[in-house]
């Protein structure tokens, strides 16, 4: 039976104040650009059992890993989202394509060479009514493309785009030569060539994100197989990260705030190697975490909801609402869970597991399945920084306070860090 948990039974955020994640981010602390070695960044490892703390380059990683580790990974790859159209007037309006309506499948939608529908944030939105606007864009291969976006008046953060052409064009093909790669708004520029390759990990393959799983930016495939001969596997998750992730926490209440909710993708395959690596399960970024760790909330929850049609409507997939976590009347052991969860998707033949994640996770949160994080230094007063605490306690101000100290480059391309959290934190 499905348990209901849209109801609070407990208040998670009780005492939590947001000003005591506040600390003072220089700017020139913020990396405008990464290195040129990804992997050469300086990397701080911290393990919250024993406060132990040390310096060292990415490239060294796999020497402070758990033997036969597992690491798990987002390949999502972020697509070119910022279009910009211009009205007969000459006003320019952007369009930032959020997540897909119709076709509700990242996969779907990219792949339609019709007509399409986004959910998008709209800039100078108050010089766009109800007019058409249209864009002639030429594909690399010299194709003419005519691009028309049509704003719904009912719901106007919902755009639909219309598109020709002889040569059967996807939309996703019409994003990527008209459309800009949205790099985050506190790099203070705008996109250069160079972030076109920068800003994807060189594990991106499934398209869908609108900013990068950024953790991964230092991996290059020589560490990734020098890891994997080291003995350790490395699986692949799949979250499209959206533009919630650099929405701040408003005023001090995070009982206020509210989470976005991104698709993930899991493979059977996936969920069988976390069954596996009990405690030494290793995380690279926190959109892994949230990945991962929604899977508890899905077993627990939601497992009637995957049945023969699972996957088939995007409308009918589970989701995990942000405050489940702290709503569970009872925690059994997450391993059993994922049994369950396996047993239920051979049951019905799915190879994959789709489901949407809210998730919030805040200081109290247990961990189920991340033993190890891999993650860079996010910005103040943020949800990403509430998880950090949430994994190694208040020795985030330790860690982020000798970060700063010793000259650590911080955010999206920024440096690194290995974080161990305790063995209490875990169920």
């Amino acid at each position: 039976m499905e348990k209901n948990s849209t109801n609070m039974r407990v208040n998670p955020t009780e005492g939590i104040s947001l000003e005591t994640y506040n600390y003072a981010l220089p700017n020139e602390r913020i990396a405008k650009y990464p290195l040129q070695d990804r992997a050469s960044c300086k990397l701080l490892v911290f393990d919250a059992n024993n406060n132990a703390l040390n310096d060292s380059r990415f490239t060294n990683i796999e020497q402070f890993l758990p033997a036969d580790a597992l690491l798990i990974r987002n390949n999502s790859r972020v697509i070119h989202a910022r279009i910009i159209m211009e009205k007969a007037t000459g006003a320019r309006i952007e369009i930032f394509c959020l997540n897909p309506i119709l076709p509700a499948s990242y996969d779907e939608n990219l792949a339609t060479n019709t007509q399409v529908t986004w959910h998008c944030l709209i800039g100078n939105a108050k010089k766009w009514k109800n007019e058409v606007l249209e864009k002639v864009v030429t594909m690399p291969n010299g194709t003419r493309v005519q691009l028309q976006a049509f704003r719904n008046s009912n719901t106007p953060f919902e755009v639909t785009f219309r598109f020709t052409s002889n040569d059967n064009v996807t939309f996703g093909e019409v994003l990527e030569a008209v459309g800009q790669l949205p790099i985050p708004p506190y790099l203070g520029r705008a996109t250069e060539q160079s972030d076109l390759s920068d800003y994807q990990t060189v594990y991106a393959i499934k398209e869908g994100s609108v900013a990068a799983p950024t953790a991964g930016l230092h991996f290059t495939p020589q560490l990734v197989e020098q890891i994997k001969n080291d003995g350790a596997t490395v699986a692949d998750v799949t979250l499209h990260v959206g533009a919630g992730t650099f929405l701040p926490v408003k005023g001090d209440n995070v009982s206020e705030h509210i989470m976005h909710s991104e698709v993930c993708s899991v493979s059977l395959e996936t969920i069988k190697l976390l069954l596996i690596n009990k405690k030494k399960t290793i995380a690279i970024g926190t959109t892994s975490v949230r990945t991962i760790e929604s899977l508890y909330y899905v077993a627990l929850n939601h497992i009637n909801s995957i049945n023969e049609q699972h996957g088939q409507c995007a409308e009918s997939i589970p989701h995990i609402n942000q405050w489940e976590p702290y709503n569970a009347l009872y925690n059994p052991d997450g391993y059993e869970l994922l049994q369950q969860l396996i047993q239920r998707m051979e049951q019905f033949g799915l190879q994959q597991l789709l489901y949407s994640t809210a998730l919030f996770i805040i200081p109290g949160y247990k961990f189920h399945y991340t033993s190890h994080l891999i993650t860079n230094f996010h910005q103040p007063k943020s949800t990403l920084l509430l998880m950090i605490s949430a994994f190694i306690g208040d020795a985030w101000v330790h860690v982020y306070q000798h970060a700063l100290d010793n000259e650590y480059r911080f955010l999206s391309y920024g440096d690194a860090s290995l974080l161990v959290t305790k063995n209490e934190h875990t169920l």
